[in-house]
C-alpha cells in the first residue's frame, strides 16, 4: 500500500482536509509576509524551519507565505486557523495570533521530516540529554552527512482546523525525579507539534521541592534532596540501597521556560501541592507542621506520606508567600493546588488543628482539607487566577475550583454539577506511568493497569449533566508520574506514542481507530526524526486484551 500523502498524516487530525494537486516549494527565494499580529508566528516559523532546512525565508510583503491575522474570521475561535497551499502560495489565516501557531506546526508536519531535525555543520545536530536528536533506530543516520536540501515541497491542500477542546495537556512530575529545564523545553516542543497547549508542572511533593522562594530558601537548600530511594528495582522487590537524588530550578530556569512554551502557544501550569504531599516542605521547615518539635528528612518512599501542613497562623503566611511568588514567576491563568491524597491523622492529634475546628466552625478534622484549600484558592482568586485541584470525589472541593477528576470517570460529572469546571484526568485512561503492554519482563512502571495506545485513544466518554449552573469539561491531559521515571529516555518512553492519542482525541475528538493508527505509521516517523525515544507502536490489540484493559464505569 502506498503511504499516505502528508497531508493525510496529520496528527492530530484536522477538521476538515481538501486535496489539491501539486505543490508548493519552499526554496531561497521563499518569503514571508506577516499582517500586524502576525509577526511572531512568522518568526516561529523561521526560526523553526531555518535550522533544518537553511532556508532564511526574509520578511517581505510581497512574499509568497503570507501568515494573517483577521479577527473577522468566524467560527475559528482563538486557536482554529485556515491554511491554503497552491502551487504558487501559502496562506495560513487566523481570528487570533494563537490560531497562526497552531497553522505553523501544520506546515511542519506537511514538510518532509527531516524539515524537522536541526542541521549543524552539514550534519545532524549531536544527541544530547535534552536535545531533538538520539532517537531510537536512527544511530546510521545521526553519523551519517546531511547537506541543506535546496528545495522542500509541500503538498497543495486545503485545512480548516478547529479544536474540539481548549485544555489539551501533558503533566510531568518533577517532584519524584528531577528533570533539567533543558528536558522540559524538549517537551514543550513536542507537545507543540502535536497541538497540545498546557504543560503542567508538579513542582512539588513528599520527595522533593523543586520550585526557589525567596522567602523560605530551605526549601530548596533543603528540600530538593534526598537519600533514596533506589528505583532501579521493579515494584515489590527488594531494593539495593538507597541513591541520592537532588534537584531545583532558579527563577530564570523557570521564567525562561514559561517564555519559551510562550512563544510555541503553550502554557506551564504549576502545581504547589498542599495540605498533603509536603514532606519536603517539612523537612525544611517543621514548625509548618503538627508537631513543630519534630526533625523530619525529605521522604525517601513513594506512597502517601501521612505528616500534612499544620492549620495554624504560620501555614497561612507561607501559603500565600508561595503562592505569590509562584503567580509572578508564572503568568498561567491557573494554578494547581494539589489537594488529594491528605491524611487526616495528624489533625486529629493537633490541639492547634482542634482550635481551629473550633474557631472556625468546623465539624471534624476532615473539613481542615477544605478549608485550607478554600483559603488559598481565595488568595489565588483575588489576584485574577483560578485554582485547581486533583478531585478524589466529584463533590469534595471548595467552590470555584476546577477539578481534575481522577479516581474514577463518574466523579467528573458530580463535579460538573456542582458548578466545577473540570479537565479529564482519569488514571484508567490518562495516566502515562502505567504499563503500556503486558510483555514481561519490561523496565519498572508504576503498579496497576495496562494502559496502552488503544485505551489512550479511546479515552472516557463525555461526562454530562443537566443541573443548572453546571461546570464545563475543559478538555483533558495526561499524567507522567516520575517515581520509576529517573531519565528523559524513560520519559520518551511512558509518553511516545501514547500522547499521541491523547493529542488526537483532544483536538480531534474520537477518531476511527483504523484511521488513527495509519496517521500514527506515518507519524512515528516524525518522532524517529526528531529522536524520541518511543515505546514500540504496538498492531492493534486482541479483544481479550482490549477487554481487560478497558476502563471501569
Amino acid at each position: 500500500m502506498p503511504a499516505p500523502r502528508r497531508d493525510q498524516a496529520l496528527l492530530p487530525r484536522p477538521t476538515r482536509v481538501s486535496l489539491r494537486s501539486g505543490h508548493f516549494t519552499f526554496d531561497a527565494t521563499t518569503a514571508l509576509h506577516a499582517t500586524p499580529g502576525a509577526e511572531a508566528a512568522a518568526d516561529l516559523l523561521r526560526d523553526l524551519l531555518r535550522p533544518a532546512t537553511g532556508l532564511p525565508l526574509p520578511p517581505s510583503p510581497s512574499g509568497t507565505v503570507t501568515l494573517a491575522v483577521d479577527a473577522g474570521l468566524r467560527g475559528l475561535g482563538p486557536e482554529g486557523y485556515g491554511l491554503t497551499v497552491s502551487p504558487h502560495s501559502v496562506l495560513l489565516r487566523a481570528a487570533h495570533p494563537t490560531g497562526l501557531l497552531r497553522g505553523v506546526q501544520t506546515l511542519r508536519q506537511l514538510l518532509p521530516e527531516e524539515a524537522l531535525v536541526p542541521v549543524t555543520g552539514g550534519r545532524p545536530a549531536p544527541a544530547t540529554e535534552g536535545g531533538l536528536q538520539g532517537g531510537r533506530g536512527r544511530e546510521g543516520e545521526r553519523g551519517r552527512v546531511r547537506a541543506h536540501p535546496a528545495r522542500w515541497d509541500l503538498p497543495c491542500t486545503e485545512i480548516t482546523d478547529v479544536p474540539h477542546r481548549s485544555w489539551r495537556g501533558l503533566m510531568i512530575d518533577v517532584a519524584r525525579h528531577f528533570h533539567p529545564v533543558d528536558t522540559l523545553r524538549r517537551h514543550v516542543d513536542l507537545l507543540a507539534l502535536h497541538k497540545l497547549n498546557v504543560l503542567h508542572l508538579h513542582l512539588t511533593d513528599d520527595q522533593g521541592w523543586r520550585m526557589p522562594v525567596a522567602a523560605y530558601p530551605r526549601l530548596t537548600t533543603v528540600g530538593a534532596h534526598r537519600a533514596g530511594p533506589d528505583t532501579a528495582a521493579p515494584p515489590g522487590t527488594s531494593r539495593r540501597g538507597p541513591v541520592p537524588h537532588a534537584g531545583a530550578y532558579t527563577r530564570a530556569d523557570l521564567t525562561g521556560l514559561v517564555d519559551y512554551a510562550a512563544r510555541r502557544g503553550v502554557t506551564v501550569v504549576p502545581e504547589i501541592e498542599m495540605p498533603g504531599h509536603v514532606r519536603a516542605a517539612l523537612a525544611a521547615y517543621p514548625h509548618l507542621g503538627n508537631r513543630p518539635d519534630r526533625v523530619l528528612d525529605v521522604w525517601t518512599r513513594w506512597g502517601v506520606c501521612d505528616t500534612v501542613l499544620g492549620v495554624h497562623d504560620a501555614v497561612l503566611d507561607f501559603v500565600r508567600a508561595v503562592l505569590d511568588e509562584v503567580m509572578d514567576v508564572f503568568p498561567s491563568p491557573y494554578v494547581h493546588l494539589g489537594g488529594d491524597e491528605c491524611p487526616t491523622t495528624e489533625w486529629q492529634h493537633s490541639p492547634t488543628a482542634r482550635a481551629r475546628i473550633a474557631a472556625e466552625g468546623l465539624s471534624g478534622p476532615a473539613d481542615l482539607h477544605g478549608w485550607l484549600l478554600g483559603r488559598a484558592g481565595a488568595h489565588l482568586r483575588e489576584r485574577g487566577r483560578h485554582p485547581v485541584a486533583w478531585a478524589e470525589t466529584g463533590t469534595v472541593l471548595p467552590p470555584g475550583f476546577t477539578a481534575m477528576s481522577w479516581r474514577a470517570t463518574a466523579h467528573a460529572a458530580e463535579a460538573l454539577a456542582g458548578g466545577h469546571d473540570v479537565v479529564l484526568t482519569h488514571h484508567r485512561t490518562t495516566y502515562l506511568d502505567y504499563a503500556q503492554d503486558d510483555e514481561p519482563g519490561g523496565p519498572p512502571v508504576q503498579p496497576g493497569p495496562v494502559v496502552d495506545l488503544r485505551t489512550v485513544h479511546r479515552g472516557d466518554p463525555d461526562p454530562r449533566t443537566s443541573a443548572p449552573g453546571a461546570g464545563r469539561v475543559l478538555g483533558t491531559q495526561a499524567q507522567l508520574w516520575t517515581e520509576f521515571a529517573p531519565t528523559a529516555a524513560d520519559l520518551d518512553r511512558l509518553a511516545y506514542p501514547r500522547l499521541c492519542a491523547l493529542a488526537d482525541r483532544a483536538w480531534s475528538g474520537p477518531t476511527p481507530w483504523p484511521d488513527f493508527t495509519r496517521r500514527l505509521t506515518a507519524h512515528t516517523r516524525r518522532l524517529d526524526a526528531l529522536g524520541v525515544r518511543r515505546h514500540p507502536t504496538p498492531a492493534a490489540p486482541s479483544e481479550a486484551t482490549a477487554a481487560r484493559t478497558a476502563p471501569s464505569p
